[in-house]
């Protein structure tokens, strides 16, 4: 028996794939993750079973992310994990092709997009429509976009951070850079590596980001017990990270988010700068969720800023409301047709 189409809504992230099905919301958030068999090829599994296995395989098991810095690095892989997800948030059921509208990085090149415009539909897609991310991330973030004046959004996923001025429901002034959330974690790494002749893996990584991670001066120091290699015994060893160490490590790919923002302020139109000046900054995604780092751009700029509710979930709550009005964004070329990109 076949079940009704329905119009899915796709954040397809470097760190996690969140999807938005009509009428439901959002259905699925699991980690963008891949387990395969090296010999065969074959996927043994994704999202948070994959993710589980980070680090922990054997030689002939990987655990891959097939999306790097916000566009794909593994078109195959990218398909199937597409397909997985898409089946799962259906219900596991036999469906008709939905239609389906994927968020993009602002910065991508025709041949990326016609990447995932293919894995869309291989996955399944009767149709499929591509929005960029700042765009879905103010309209999920409930700014309203289609009026003239300026709204700045500053959305930081896993793989790139996109600092965008929109108005009139078009973006008007934007960037695009691949350092995100998953540069914190390598940040980390390295620091730790660095100061403590330690190693230690993406998930402890991240965990410290999570825990103490900041970018901006703590009003209380916090300190958290950490499990690594050392690299002069080559034993495990235990030691402890304090929040401030944390944001020592976070300087070098905070200070290219801020110089990001900067750039894209020195070329926004007077008028448009005027409205940013009132309405303030708006941060979306997993990296919004650093401590302080509203506090370190509201210094650094001199304007206000604010953090979304639910910031994670920002792109792909406006994928999905972008889908429900999606004559009007087509009307409005905020959201791309796939059969008009070459």
């Amino acid at each position: 028996m076949f079940a009704l189409s329905k119009d899915i809504g796709i954040d397809l992230g470097t760190a996690s794939v969140l999807v938005y099905m009509k009428d439901k919301g959002i259905v699925l958030n699991e980690p963008s993750v891949v387990a395969i068999d090296r010999n065969t090829g074959k996927v043994l599994a994704v999202g948070d079973e994959a993710k589980r296995m980070v680090g922990r395989t054997p030689g002939d098991i990987i655990a891959v992310r097939p999306m790097r810095a916000g566009v794909i690095s593994d078109y195959d892989i990218t398909e199937k994990m597409l397909k997985y997800f898409i089946s799962k948030a259906c219900g596991g059921g036999i469906i008709m092709r939905p239609r389906i509208m994927i968020c993009i990085p602002s910065e991508v090149t025709q041949v990326q997009k016609r990447a995932v415009i293919d894995a869309a539909i291989q996955a399944g897609a009767r149709r499929a429509f591509l929005i960029e991310e700042p765009i879905a991330a103010a309209i999920g973030a409930g700014l309203d976009i289609e009026k003239p004046c300026g709204n700045m959004v500053v959305d930081i996923g896993g793989g790139t951070t996109d600092v965008a001025v929109i108005s009139l429901g078009n973006t008007v002034v934007s960037t695009s850079i691949k350092v995100a959330g998953d540069n914190f974690d390598d940040a980390i790494i390295r620091y730790i590596r660095r100061k403590y002749n330690i190693i230690i893996g993406e998930r402890t990584a991240e965990e410290i980001k999570i825990k103490i991670g900041t970018a901006y001066i703590r009003d209380k120091e916090e300190v958290m017990t950490v499990k690594g290699r050392s690299l002069v015994s080559g034993l495990p060893k235990s030691f402890e990270v304090k929040s401030q160490e944390a944001k020592e490590a976070l300087e070098e790919p905070l200070k290219e988010i801020i110089e990001a923002v900067h750039s894209v302020l020195e070329r926004t139109p007077p008028e448009l700068a005027a409205d940013i000046c009132d309405r303030g900054i708006v941060l979306t995604g997993g990296g919004a969720l650093l401590h302080g780092l509203d506090k370190l751009l509201e210094e650094k700029m001199d304007i206000p800023v604010t953090i979304a509710n639910d910031p994670i979930s920002c792109v792909v709550l406006g994928t999905g409301k972008a889908l429900n009005s999606l004559s009007t964004m087509e009307e409005a070329n905020t959201v791309i047709d796939a059969f008009k990109i070459k």
